[in-house]
C-alpha cells in the first residue's frame, strides 16, 4: 500500500480528505446540508479555484452575488476570487463534494500525463 491508500468515510456535515488520503495536490471535502441550512459565511480564496459536484438534493450557491441552482449531476467551478456561498433548498438537503487546487496549475491530464504499461 505504499503507493496507494483507502478509506472509508461516515456521512457527516463535513469530512475533509487532506489528513485522512495525505493528499499533497489537493484538498477534497464531503458536504452535507440538511434543508433550509447554509454554510454560515461567505468565502473566497487567494490562489485555490474551487470544483463542487452535486452528489444529491438541491439547493443554491450565490457566486459574485448571482444566484446558481444546484440539483444533483450539476458541477461547477469557481475562480479563487469569487465569493461564494452555499445552502440547501427549503425542502430538500443537499450533498456536494468539493474539490480544491491551485489555480492553472494543471501541466497534463488524462492520457497527457497517463504512463501506459505493457499487461503481461
Amino acid at each position: 500500500m505504499a503507493n496507494f491508500k483507502k478509506v472509508s468515510v461516515e456521512t457527516g456535515a463535513r469530512v475533509e480528505l487532506h489528513d485522512l488520503l495525505s493528499l499533497t495536490g489537493a484538498e477534497i471535502s464531503v458536504n452535507s446540508l440538511p434543508a433550509g441550512a447554509g454554510v454560515p459565511f461567505v468565502h473566497s480564496h487567494k490562489q485555490n479555484e474551487e470544483i463542487y459536484g452535486v452528489l444529491a438534493g438541491r439547493g443554491r450557491a450565490v457566486i459574485d452575488g448571482e444566484t446558481v441552482e444546484l440539483s444533483a449531476g450539476d458541477w461547477v467551478r469557481v475562480s479563487p476570487a469569487a465569493k461564494r456561498q452555499f445552502s440547501a433548498a427549503a425542502d430538500s438537503g443537499i450533498s456536494f463534494i468539493c474539490v480544491q487546487v491551485r489555480e492553472n496549475s494543471l501541466e497534463g491530464y488524462t492520457m497527457d500525463d497517463a504512463v501506459v504499461e505493457e499487461q503481461g
